[in-house]
This record gives structure tokens, C-alpha cells and sequence, in this order.
């Protein structure tokens, strides 16, 4: 499995694709951890001031923004760019059992995943030190809760990133599983989960229950309890990706 593991993260690094992605979720990050510290004092919305530890919890986990949604992204990719270059028949020819290939996937693209977040997590640090500083707030990291929201958005990263493995092992087709996953995390359930009729469902959505799991939101909806969240998300990627690893053993290739 070793090696399995060190041959997906050379596939990986074989292009510079994590490394955009990377720096647009970055990007992403730094653009929410901005407009939060910009709009903290507006009365319009529901973030809580900066100088209270529920403020510095709502910023420092802006960090699962943009990283859970391109994360997902390049682990659909990361499988479905086996089947778009025909590069998947040498794969299995060379481990038979495919099942084995799948889990190496999963694993690789889940520290990966980790690894965004934890990046993710240096840009929101890096923008929202000096800013509470200067306003004469002493942040903290070890405290407030801090290191909860910092382990849940590095844990709900990695589920996303395990979700787009096995989302692209069921579809296989790449555009399909890029498009789908940017049309429901972007249009789709944003849209479901206003309709008022339907709240009490849509809190079990992916989004819904990432958010729950860091308890990061700026709507008066309810949501999940972090372990509630945290549970439904990691049933959320089990599934899927059990699913796809299933469906990955029994396709023919011919």
C-alpha cells in the first residue's frame, strides 16, 4: 500500500494542478477572511464582534470556504484523469486488485486534503493576527475554542477531499464529476437549503453539515451539532466512497 501511495502522489505532483488549486483556494481564503474582518461591524450581519471568542472562531474558520469545494474538485480529477488519458488499464494491470488502487486514492487525496486546510488555515492566521493586534485584541490559537474550529476545518477539508475520490471513481467521466460537483456545491444546494419548507432536511446536505461540524455560518438557519455534523459528513464520504470503490471492482474496461 506503501508504494501504492507514493505512486498517486507522484501522478500527482506530475502536474502543476495541485499547486494552482492550491494557490486559488488560498486566494479564496484570503478573500473571506477579508470580507468577514471588513463586514464584521455591519449590522446587517449575524457575525458576532471580533474582540469575542465566537468572532475569532467565525474567522479563523473561514479557512473551509474555498478549500472543502476545490479539495473535492482535485480529488475527482485525481481519479477521472485515469480514465480521460486511458492511463486506468496500466493501473490495474499492474495491481490487479483494484480495490487497492481506490484506497490508495482515498488516502493519498485525504492528506492532501489536510494539507490544503492546514494552509488554508497559515492564510487566515497570516491576515487575522496583525489585524487583531493592531486593534488591540490579543488573538490566540491555544484557547477560545480555537483549536476545535482549526481541527474541524482540517477534518471537514479531508472529508470533501475523500468525497471527490469517490464521486469521480462512480462517474469516471471527468467533466461530468467537475461539473457536477461545482453546479451542486455552487447552484444547487444553496439554493435548496433556503427553501423554508425544506430546512429540516437540507441540514443533513454536505454543506450544511461541514458547517455544522465547524460551526461556522452566517444565516439564522439551525444547524447540527458539531458531532452531529462531524458524523453525517464522514457517513456522507464512507458512503461514496465505498460506493465508488464497489462500483471501481466490477466495471469492465474493455
Amino acid at each position: 500500500m506503501t508504494r501504492l501511495i507514493r505512486g498517486e502522489f507522484a501522478k500527482l505532483l506530475s502536474t502543476r494542478l495541485w499547486l494552482w488549486l492550491l494557490l486559488a483556494t488560498m486566494a479564496l481564503t484570503a478573500l473571506f477572511a477579508s470580507l468577514n474582518i471588513a463586514f464584521n461591524n455591519d449590522p446587517d450581519t449575524l457575525a458576532p464582534p471580533l474582540a469575542t471568542a465566537a468572532g475569532q472562531r467565525l474567522l479563523f474558520g473561514t479557512a473551509v470556504g474555498g478549500a472543502q469545494t476545490l479539495v473535492a474538485v482535485l480529488a475527482a480529477i485525481g481519479i477521472t484523469s485515469e480514465y480521460r488519458h486511458r492511463t486506468v488499464t496500466t493501473t490495474f494491470l499492474a495491481t490487479p486488485h483494484r480495490a487497492r488502487v481506490v484506497i490508495a486514492k482515498l488516502i493519498t487525496y485525504g492528506l492532501v486534503g489536510a494539507a490544503y486546510g492546514v494552509a488554508c488555515i497559515a492564510v487566515v492566521t497570516a491576515i487575522a493576527w496583525p489585524w487583531l493586534k493592531t486593534r488591540g485584541i490579543d488573538p490566540t490559537l491555544v484557547g477560545n475554542g480555537i483549536p476545535a474550529t482549526l481541527a474541524s476545518v482540517i477534518a471537514a477539508v479531508t472529508a470533501f477531499a475523500v468525497l471527490g475520490v469517490g464521486l469521480g471513481a462512480l462517474l469516471r467521466d471527468q467533466v461530468a464529476a467537475v461539473v457536477g460537483l461545482l453546479v451542486y456545491l455552487f447552484v444547487a444546494e444553496p439554493i435548496v437549503t433556503r427553501i423554508p419548507a425544506l430546512t429540516d432536511w437540507t441540514v443533513y446536505l454536505p454543506g450544511p453539515s461541514a458547517s455544522a461540524l465547524t460551526q461556522i455560518t452566517l444565516t439564522d438557519q439551525d444547524i447540527l451539532q458539531p458531532w452531529q455534523g462531524g458524523v453525517v459528513l464522514a457517513l456522507y464520504g464512507l458512503v461514496v466512497a465505498a460506493t465508488g470503490l464497489w462500483h471501481t471492482t466490477r466495471i469492465d474496461l474493455t
